[in-house]
């Protein structure tokens, strides 16, 4: 067997992204609010980086306006300021404040678990089952696993028969239907706690024995196996849908995180004036500069060792190289988030005249590439958890983006979604439309639709199926 060696060249083509690429699509993807801690940070680290002198106008404060009219077509001169508020216009504040501290689940139930009558392993117990409730009011773990928690942190044996007393004592405090384990079981301790009732007793009977029946809204089943009346079918219904399904979520959830105080900020605003629309970008980021010193290299001063100045004169430029790519990357960032908008609000005029979100054209990334030239991934960072106040309402501006059902066809998602939404609002409840009979009615209205197509934009809309929409 003759062996050989052979040398091979092969062409690879590699795309890889510059730091500054980088460092401009990692603003670009950032929220209002992390873009101004961003600058603010980068003040505060960056000797050579300087905002506007509060003598001039409060750097983080100044209110000078960014605004320009929506409808022109060529993009206005972007420069490096980024103070987008009018002194006497509209305050863009948050969609919704964070709310004030409020009593979690677990600290209400430590509270009435404080006045009863136990000892301290049984309240040792009580801590760990209350610890193991998720935020609906659900016990997430099985009740040997929770005594062999007790007996690992606490090195306290106790078998499950005392964990299930101490279970069913939990089971009685307020709200009703904490500690269950499921949803049939939830419904149950409410219903227990009821008024005695023929309704209420209805109600328990259905929950505890036809609870596949009822979630299943096969009413006449129902009827036929309890031998009740129409009547005293919806009047036990009544009794079950005024059931709380999670009663532990009217508590605060007790998270400390971000995702527990997150509120919407907005980083647009399109204002309308008659049929003129104005498009404000709204960030409060001061003007930035390179710090004077930082300007020219050290000059020649007599006496001066030449390494040393040579050593100072490298560090002066490189502090001026960081700070002067920071400027450019923000400059580069508000630019191309301007441009995206301002083509969105093009396309999407009548939408921001109206707000009515029928009137929300088809629009995809390709469209906006079309008016910026701006590749698709960028694109998509820059509208990705942004939104825009408008006088009709605050909206993602993912939400306007919408594909054609039908390649050959200009009607949107959004008025398909429109036109479904009124048909199944104005459905007789004893008898709801099937996908089939919806794929018909859109038809007739001159929609070209699947039904295939139907099927999933019901589901989008939240809308179950039609059995599950039966109502008696």
């Amino acid at each position: 067997m003759k062996e050989s060696l052979s040398l091979e060249t092969a062409l690879k083509q590699q795309q890889r992204l510059t730091p500054l690429q980088v460092q401009f699509v990692r603003m670009l993807e950032m929220s209002t609010p992390e873009i101004e801690e961003t600058v603010r940070r980068a003040v505060d680290e960056m000797p050579a980086l300087e905002a506007k002198d509060a003598d001039d106008s409060s750097p983080l404060d100044d209110e000078d306006t960014r605004e320009h009219s929506a409808d022109s077509d060529p993009t206005p001169i972007y420069n490096r300021r980024a103070n987008n508020y009018s002194p006497d216009g509209d305050y863009y504040d948050a969609a919704a404040a964070a709310p004030e501290r409020a009593e979690t689940l677990m600290e209400s139930l430590a509270s009435q678990l404080a006045l009863t009558d136990m000892d301290d392993v049984d309240r040792i117990i009580a801590a760990n089952i209350i610890g193991n409730l998720d935020d609906n009011g659900y016990i997430t773990r099985d009740l040997q696993s929770i005594a062999d928690d007790i007996a690992n942190r606490a090195d306290i044996n106790v078998d499950v028969s005392r964990v299930n007393r101490v279970w069913q004592q939990v089971r009685q405090l307020d709200p009703a239907g904490i500690g269950a384990v499921d949803l049939r079981d939830c419904l149950l301790l409410q219903l227990k706690r009821l008024p005695s009732s023929a309704a209420g007793d209805t109600a328990t009977e259905i929950v505890a024995h036809y609870f596949d029946l009822f979630s299943k809204m096969h009413y006449k089943q129902l009827r036929a196996v309890l031998g009740i009346s129409e009547d005293e079918l919806k009047e036990a219904l009544a009794v079950i849908r005024r059931l709380n399904p999670k009663p532990g979520s009217a508590f605060a959830s007790g998270r400390t995180d971000d995702e527990a105080s997150r509120h919407v900020v907005p980083d647009f605003a399109v204002d309308v004036d008659g049929d003129r629309l104005t498009l404000t970008m709204l960030s409060r980021i001061p003007e930035l500069s390179i710090e004077r010193t930082f300007a020219e290299d050290t000059p020649v001063t007599p006496g001066t060792h030449r390494s040393r100045r040579d050593a100072a004169n490298l560090f002066i430029r490189r502090k001026r190289d960081e700070a002067q790519e920071f400027i450019k990357v923000l400059s580069m960032r508000q630019e191309t988030l301007y441009r995206v908008m301002q083509a969105i609000v093009k396309l999407q005029r009548d939408f921001f005249l109206t707000g009515d979100e029928s009137l929300i054209k088809p629009m995809i990334l390709r469209d906006i590439k079309e008016l910026t030239g701006y590749g698709l991934s960028v694109i998509s960072r820059a509208t990705a958890g942004k939104y825009v106040t408008t006088p009709h309402g605050t909206y993602a501006l993912k939400s306007l983006f919408n594909e054609r059902p039908k390649e050959d066809n200009d009607t949107s998602a959004h008025e398909i979604f429109a036109a479904m939404r009124s048909l199944i609002e104005a459905e007789d409840s004893d008898k709801p439309l099937s996908d089939e009979r919806i794929t018909q009615m859109l038809t007739a209205r001159g929609y070209d639709i699947a039904r295939r197509t139907v099927a999933k934009y019901r589901e989008r809309l939240g809308y179950p199926v039609a059995r599950l929409r039966k109502k008696i």
